[in-house]
């Protein structure tokens, strides 16, 4: 789910997408003009509630972020082949590495995260800039209620593809649930869209929400080991780390994300893929508090 916005360094190498207001397609003039009361741009205007604005521009126009996840996506593709033929593969570190492991027999699946690497919430983003607001939980709500965020680029193609293998799909979110138990409208909104950009027929039980079950926080590993106990993973696609891993939220620092990350470092473009993703994201945990000086002083320049 979508946090506050800031800016970042396009790095990336990955996978993504992106969408307009009311979930019609923008292009870089256009991001500016389709808020109810958009800021206005110019000398003397506030500033934005973040300086995301190049992110989400990016996201929205840019070639570059397109090719990025269709190349993310294509690979993705192309490893179904060899992880299905080889039955001690698995991409889930919840499950032990090896053929006599006790997965070699569970039927395959592949794991994906939803926003901003299946569906493509940009135009969400896009409005929390114009308006000058931080991330607003009800506003979030009525936008999953919309149906109409676009697809990833790549992404129902590769789903379809994966379905077509006999592989099932499962989309862990941290979209939530009303507690356990409790209604959870999310979860239909979120099937719904998945139709609309060209994967039907999602059962409920293949779409795990946060929240859907006691134990089922913002940590992910909770339902990844609920999906290992039954299936054998192949692969996961997410555009964030903690897709992947818990522990690299709040009190991890920039340098320890990137050591865990390294420790994985054949797993990426292999087991793993990430898609790019500058507008909001666990990478801004050890920044959270700074403040622009802070975050200045974070930036890494050339020494003169």
């Amino acid at each position: 789910m979508p946090i506050p916005l800031m800016p970042a360094a396009i790095l990336l190498m990955f996978c993504g997408l992106i969408l307009g207001c009311a979930g019609n397609p923008v292009n870089s003039d256009q991001i500016l003009g389709c808020a109810e009361n958009p800021v206005k741009n110019g000398p003397g205007a506030p500033p934005p509630a973040s300086s995301g604005l190049d992110a989400a521009l990016w996201a929205q126009s840019s070639a570059e972020y397109a090719a990025s996840a269709r190349q993310c996506y294509n690979a993705a593709t192309r490893m179904l082949e060899a992880a299905l033929a080889d039955t001690g593969w698995s991409a889930a570190p919840e499950q032990a590495s090896g053929a006599k492991a006790g997965f070699a027999h569970l039927p395959p699946a592949v794991i994906l995260d939803v926003d901003e690497t299946v569906l493509d919430n940009t135009a969400f983003n896009a409005r929390l800039i114009m308006e000058n607001r931080p991330f607003d939980p009800a506003l979030w709500a009525e936008w999953v209620a919309r149906e109409s965020a676009p697809g990833v680029p790549g992404a129902a193609a590769f789903i379809r593809a994966a379905a077509a293998r006999g592989v099932t799909v499962f989309f862990i979110t941290n979209r939530r649930c009303d507690g356990p138990g409790e209604d959870c409208p999310q979860q239909a909104h979120t099937i719904a869209n998945l139709a609309q950009i060209g994967v039907p027929d999602v059962a409920p039980s293949a779409v795990l929400m946060r929240d859907e079950r006691p134990d089922w926080g913002g940590e992910k590993t909770t339902r990844r080991s609920a999906v290992a106990r039954s299936h054998r993973i192949l692969l996961i696609i997410g555009d964030d780390l903690a897709d992947f891993m818990d522990g690299v939220r709040k009190g991890t620092s920039a340098e320890q994300r990137r050591q865990m990350a390294e420790a994985r470092s054949d797993w990426w473009g292999s087991r793993w893929f990430i898609l790019p993703n500058p507008m909001y994201g666990s990478w801004m945990s050890p920044l959270e508090g700074k403040g622009p000086n802070g975050k200045m002083e974070a930036l890494k320049g050339f020494n003169k």
